[in-house]
């Protein structure tokens, strides 16, 4: 199967001024369709830097997907560092300016001279359309890589990864397996010890096993990559029945169950009541807490 690499471009990224939502929706999409995601990069508006940064990605993986810096203005400079990093000039395609003075005359404007930057693409690059904003994108194919060019605006990019490119990598890698996921959430032991207890599965290859801690709770990831759903679920089972088998009532519950919500129900099926008080926590733990937990009385200290 194919591996990818992300750049996400942009200055205001790296300054903090935007959070940057593009790189986790495209590696869970990379991720459901198969495809082994190696790097996420984030590199400010410099062609050389850009460039260089495809150059290495180009290297180690065959798909390399952009976002950002396909503006009008002089600091969007994804086209030019794309040509640049593959060794071609760019090129000025009449079909794609049609495209953009179309859409900026649905908004009763005129095209600015700058924005026929955006008809320029890698020459030999196939365009992709944009109908939801004016930045046209495109994929360049090498003789061992796919380069991708998709906008900043997460509508614009998700719309055209799930209309346009996600077909496209389908057909050109022929990728017909899935990955799946189970994330098992374990409380009451730690890191060290739970890792004792399921190291040799943490050794598979296939599916794969993985920890991981945050405050009060231990995750075990467990992914398995099949044909089809079902036999991705089936591999995934056989490793959650060995870890359940070793950890026993550590493991509290599965992917979107939470320990707070697993212990009032707890609590209701045993038609008990708990009161808790909260004290120094801002609320957190109210938060938390379903607002129909009836069987709960929750109070708080403020001192």
């Amino acid at each position: 199967m194919p591996s990818a690499e992300i750049i996400t471009i942009g200055t205001e990224i790296l300054l903090g001024e935007i959070v940057d939502t593009n790189t986790r929706h495209i590696a869970h999409t990379l991720r459901g369709m198969g495809v082994d995601l190696y790097r996420t990069i984030t590199i400010g508006d410099n062609v050389e830097r850009i460039a260089e940064s495809i150059r290495n990605s180009m290297s180690r993986a065959e798909i390399v997907i952009t976002t950002g810096g396909l503006g009008p203005t002089v600091d969007d400079p994804t086209r030019e560092a794309i040509a640049k990093a593959i060794g071609v000039e760019l090129e000025f395609r009449d079909d794609l300016w049609d495209e953009v003075v179309t859409v900026i005359s649905r908004y009763g404007r005129k095209p600015s001279e700058n924005q026929k930057r955006q008809a320029y693409v890698p020459k030999g690059a196939v365009s992709i359309s944009n109908p939801v904003g004016t930045a046209p994108c495109f994929v360049v194919e090498t003789e061992r890589n796919t380069v991708i060019s998709l906008p900043g605006v997460p509508n614009e990019m998700e719309y055209i990864l799930h209309e346009s490119i996600i077909p496209y990598l389908q057909k050109r890698y022929d990728l017909s397996e899935i990955i799946k996921i189970r994330i098992l959430h374990c409380a009451g032991l730690g890191e060290g010890l739970i890792d004792e207890k399921i190291t040799d599965l943490e050794e598979l290859s296939n599916p794969t096993v993985g920890l991981a801690a945050h405050t009060g709770v231990v995750d075990i990831r467990i992914a398995a990559k099949a044909r089809n759903v079902k036999t991705a679920d089936a591999m995934i089972a056989d490793v959650e029945a060995l870890v359940r088998e070793r950890l026993g009532e550590v493991v509290f519950g599965a992917d979107e169950d939470s320990l707070e919500e697993v212990t009032l129900n707890a609590v209701a099926k045993r038609g008990w009541s708990l009161t808790a008080i909260e004290s120094g926590l801002d609320g957190k733990l109210a938060r938390k807490i379903p607002n129909t937990a009836s069987h709960l009385n929750l109070g708080s200290d403020t001192l």
